[in-house]
């Protein structure tokens, strides 16, 4: 299925060039969590978190980022439920997509991001940052584990 600039991990491999990043977005409904890729696509970092307003200026600020960062794609995790389903939240993920679509041509991959919350909360529990702390990072941490999760399976192809 292809919806707009949705495309496959194959596809977004093809695309890779040399010193080109992806960028991994975490969509809440208050923030978008962001983290970057290295250039060889084999490390994800926590970048930034946007505070979601209007999405024409998140939007502004989502491409401004991509820009200067040097993105070729972007890796947008999709909130399916725990039995695979589709609820709510993967409904606004993909109208965020098709929204996205009217002002950018970079190729988006959706990706699976059950549990990656959970994960990054489990590991800045494990590095023992305060609540606070943690409320500031969470979803450039849960962004930085869906973006991880893509780069290993395009070394696995």
């Amino acid at each position: 299925m292809t919806t707009g600039n949705i495309i496959s991990v194959e596809a977004l491999k093809a695309l890779h060039q040399p010193g080109k990043r992806l960028l991994g977005l975490d969509l809440g409904t208050k923030t978008i969590g962001l983290a970057i890729s290295d250039g060889l696509l084999t490390i994800a970092s926590a970048f930034h978190t946007i505070r979601r307003t209007k999405f024409s200026r998140d939007v502004a600020e989502l491409l401004e980022i991509a820009g200067k960062e040097g993105v070729f794609g972007l890796v947008i995790g999709l909130p399916l439920n725990m039995d695979g389903s589709e609820g709510p939240r993967v409904q606004a993920t993909r109208a965020f997509v098709r929204n996205l679509a009217a002002h950018t041509d970079l190729p988006v991959l959706l990706w699976d991001e059950r549990l990656s919350t959970v994960a990054a909360e489990r590991a800045m529990l494990e590095a023992d940052l305060s609540r606070k702390k943690r409320a500031e990072k969470i979803d450039a941490a849960a962004a930085s584990i869906i973006l991880q999760g893509v780069l290993e399976r395009l070394r696995q192809l």
